[in-house]
């Protein structure tokens, strides 16, 4: 498989939801033209920007630009940047904000910004005024190709990573790759962790694809939008078939019951990214999967060996400070929101692109699995 030429016209992907159907929107310099798109689905409305002081110092000028270019009022409101800011503290501050400015039920909150802009604003506005409709202005590849799609929004809980929150779909997502030239290098590196995810779920060819073509991805070639338009188009699908969760979008936590308990274990900080502790989740998925018997070691050796290529972590020793003791991974792990009536619940794998939802997975082999990790450290 190869990455095709640049498209000269955005890549337009549905997320198919009846009613609340939306689009999403790929493509170079498509900031611009945000104020005309949301003019279309919303005439008249007031918008709110939500964002952080970090996408704020690059975009947030140009974003209101758009919006008063297109006819729409508008305002703003910037948040602390990081994990941390992921929390109630926050989270109580910004719907108070939103509250202030007088926002009206058929008005628009934006979200500009990553992955924690985009989850404490569809949060905000899934509770404010009992719902107000948004739009995800993604500035990440993490948010462009996973967390600004499919409607789930939420805060981190002293007890774990995303544990309050709502299902709540965007109107509208615009995903302007050029945003990401202003990344930091190891945050794409984190998001690129989410891309290679949906090879190893259910897309064989496309791991193949990221293997010969990751480079130039990060380079900014035409790989880029060909990634982040493959990666949506089979987020889309998941959440179309499955939007709460039940069944198949499951499937979308490869990775991370492993990573997020490695990620709350670091306190939520920059010592191990988001995408980051889904590279090391996905590597120890794939381990425990060979474990288990379902897959060759050679294969999941394969998978380590692309992620660490990349300059992804693949082991416990990568995270930065150290990790707690077994006893408290274990706990961590507990407290997943797979878990089913306390009975483990992990994404496996049967090969590289055939994972599967594996129920009643016994603690005491994971916490022997985790053992042998934690004494190579």
């Amino acid at each position: 498989m190869t990455a095709p030429l640049r498209a000269s016209e955005p890549i337009t992907v549905n997320v198919a939801l009846d009613a609340r159907a939306y689009d999403i929107v790929i493509g170079r310099g498509l900031l611009a033209g945000l104020g005309e798109r949301i003019k279309a689905l919303r005439p008249g409305a007031t918008t709110h920007i939500v964002t952080d002081a970090n996408v704020g110092r690059h975009h947030l000028a140009a974003a209101k630009a758009a919006l008063t270019r297109a006819g729409l009022r508008t305002g703003e409101i910037v948040l602390p940047a990081g994990e941390q800011a992921k929390a109630w503290p926050t989270f109580e501050r910004l719907c108070e904000d939103i509250i202030a400015t007088r926002i009206e039920r058929g008005d628009l909150v934006v979200a500009l910004g990553g992955g924690v802009v985009g989850d404490l604003a569809g949060f905000a506005s899934a509770v404010v005024r009992r719902g107000l409709d948004f739009v995800q202005v993604p500035t990440t590849l993490l948010a462009q190709v996973d967390s600004s799609v499919g409607g789930k929004t939420g805060i981190n809980s002293t007890h774990g990573k995303n544990l309050l929150g709502a299902f709540h779909q965007p109107i509208l997502v615009v995903a302007d790759t050029a945003l990401l030239d202003t990344l930091p290098k190891r945050e794409f590196r984190a998001g690129y962790a989410e891309v290679v995810k949906y090879g190893l779920l259910g897309d064989a060819a496309f791991f193949h694809w990221c293997e010969a073509n990751w480079q130039d991805l990060f380079a900014g070639g035409p790989a880029r939008e060909h990634a982040v338009a493959v990666s949506c188009r089979a987020k889309a699908a998941l959440v179309a078939r499955d939007e709460r969760e039940s069944g198949d979008r499951m499937l979308l936590n490869l990775g991370h019951t492993f990573g997020h308990a490695f990620e709350a274990a670091a306190g939520f900080s920059d010592r191990l990214l988001h995408g980051e502790a889904i590279a090391l989740g996905m590597a120890l998925a794939f381990e425990f999967s060979a474990r288990r018997g379902l897959i060759p070691q050679a294969e999941a050796d394969r998978v380590v060996r692309h992620l660490a290529a990349t300059g992804l972590p693949t082991q416990v020793k990568d995270v930065q400070g150290g990790v707690p003791d077994v006893d408290a991974l274990m706990e961590l792990i507990a407290q997943d929101k797979k878990v089913r009536r306390g009975a483990l619940t992990f994404i496996l794998v049967r090969g590289i692109g055939s994972a599967f939802v594996a129920r009643d997975v016994a603690a005491a082999d994971v916490r022997a699995f985790l053992s042998e990790k934690l004494a190579k450290q």
